[in-house]
């Protein structure tokens, strides 16, 4: 039986076309279109799934299966990353949904440990969504402005990386976030015209030397947090 997907706009019947190996692109006549995940049997004998998917895997005799991927190739699904989150952030989604999609989808790109949001509301920054943390500490968790590494990189405006966070006095630790030992840390401001508007975390256990395109890919997923925050408040203002 064909599976039918309805536009969540309009109720019309949407259109599906394959994007990748995990993916298919709905699409709708109204303009509105968006992602959606392959099921699990779709994926075990998808006809489409390449013959060179393991040639990434190699065996090393220190550490065992190490997965390499060429430069071209992480930007290519850098790129796609950016146009998932591009798309959520002009969606219909809640903000708060939009925060935790993109948390999950940066840290599973950079490959990190953990990935965090933070937002500005005039007084404090207010943790709005995590990866690894207890979800319990969402809109508890509160820094001022200079306070902590976070609360530092809003403060100065610019991103601020710290490898071993254990040696900078500036690092604090939330109980209720029932932190792991963290190491490398990369904390990047979200702001507009001089105006904060929140701070982007990644955190890794092992020590991490970001790369240049890594931090520009980081970037580039601040402003797409901001015209998330922006839409939806010009949104608002609109209704009221």
């Amino acid at each position: 039986m064909e599976s039918i997907t309805r536009c969540r706009k309009c109720g019309k019947k949407m259109k599906s076309e394959r994007v990748d190996d995990y993916r298919m692109k709905l699409i709708c006549t109204c303009g509105f279109w968006e992602y959606k995940t392959m099921p699990k049997a779709s994926k075990a004998i998808n006809p489409y799934y390449p013959e060179d998917a393991f040639s990434h895997i190699k065996v090393d005799e220190n550490v065992g299966l190490v997965f390499e991927m060429e430069k071209s190739n992480r930007e290519k699904m850098e790129i796609i990353t950016l146009e998932e989150i591009s798309m959520l952030a002009s969606s219909d989604y809640e903000l708060d949904e939009v925060l935790q999609s993109v948390v999950e989808k940066t840290a599973k790109r950079l490959g990190v440990d953990v990935s965090s949001i933070y937002l500005w509301d005039g007084k404090e920054l207010v943790l709005k969504a995590t990866t690894s943390f207890r979800k319990e500490a969402i809109g508890k968790v509160r820094l001022k402005l200079g306070e902590g590494i976070t609360g530092t990189a809003a403060k100065e405006g610019k991103p601020i990386i710290v490898k071993d966070v254990s040696s900078d006095p500036r690092y604090k630790k939330f109980a209720e976030l029932r932190e792991k030992d963290y190491t490398t840390m990369l904390s990047h401001p979200i702001i507009h015209k001089g105006e904060l508007f929140g701070v982007l975390n990644v955190q890794t256990v092992a020590p991490k030397e970001f790369q240049e395109d890594e931090i520009y890919f980081i970037s580039i997923i601040t402003n797409l947090i901001l015209g998330a925050i922006r839409i939806r408040r010009s949104q608002t203002t609109r209704k009221q």
